[in-house]
């Protein structure tokens, strides 16, 4: 079931505009900003074919189309490509510095290390142009999910998720925030754990760290499931 409904009549509403939400608001307009002053020629461009050539190597976790049937590795397939690419350089930076730097995962940095960056634009761009498989989300966690996903907790400082991912998950691909619609539940729990515990730091100005640490363990569990069945993954760039 997809737990989406519509914002376009809500976006301008009075309860978008209190001074919590114009504070997200500032920092994403700044993101923004810098993001559209990186020359095209910087962003990152690959071959698709070529992607799909390499990609094999990758279908054991994550799928030939990158749907992964493993729910404890991630659906990659409609990914934004530049944040494909910034995962595999950060991976490829933890194996060279022993986690210090980067991000830290046992698998992905040996998968990583003998990548060029030519390999991680090429991988990227097969990976984004697949088409992602819906998930879903029972129904027990639509109603608590959808507030804590759109509104967050003001009273504990917890930004509601809708603020950089979309009220569809879908992300902002020019300011490097992933999409996360139909992702799987284990999956989605394990990163925001992670974040939460510091384990994983390759958040930007440490954004995620800073929500995750506010979250309990019922929240993370709803969430998870509530971010399972957004849809429409590509419907919104």
């Amino acid at each position: 079931r997809d737990p989406v409904r519509d914002w376009s009549s809500d976006v301008c509403s009075s309860d978008l505009l209190d001074p919590f939400k114009r504070f997200i608001m500032k920092k994403l307009c700044l993101l923004l900003c810098v993001s559209l002053g990186i020359s095209v020629s910087a962003m990152a461009e690959g071959d698709a074919e070529a992607g799909k050539a390499k990609s094999a190597v990758c279908a054991a976790c994550h799928g030939p189309d990158g749907n992964s049937m493993i729910d404890m590795n991630p659906k990659i397939a409609g990914q934004h490509e530049k944040y494909l690419v910034k995962q595999l350089m950060e991976f490829k930076l933890a194996s060279q510095t022993g986690g210090e730097e980067g991000r830290n995962n046992a698998v992905m940095n040996g998968m990583a290390a003998p990548l060029s960056e030519q390999d991680m634009k090429d991988l990227a761009a097969y990976f984004s142009s697949q088409t992602p498989k819906e998930g879903e989300t029972a129904e027990q966690y639509i109603e608590a999910g959808r507030a804590l996903y759109q509104g967050g907790d003001e009273s504990r400082g917890v930004t509601a998720c809708i603020a950089c991912h979309g009220p569809k998950g879908n992300g902002m691909g020019l300011a490097g925030f992933p999409d996360i619609s139909g992702q799987h539940v284990t999956y989605t729990a394990a990163q925001l754990k992670s974040f939460r515990a510091g384990e994983r730091h390759n958040d930007m100005n440490g954004m995620m760290r800073d929500i995750a640490m506010k979250l309990t363990d019922e929240d993370i569990e709803i969430l998870s499931n509530y971010i399972a069945g957004l849809q429409d993954r590509k419907s919104v760039v």
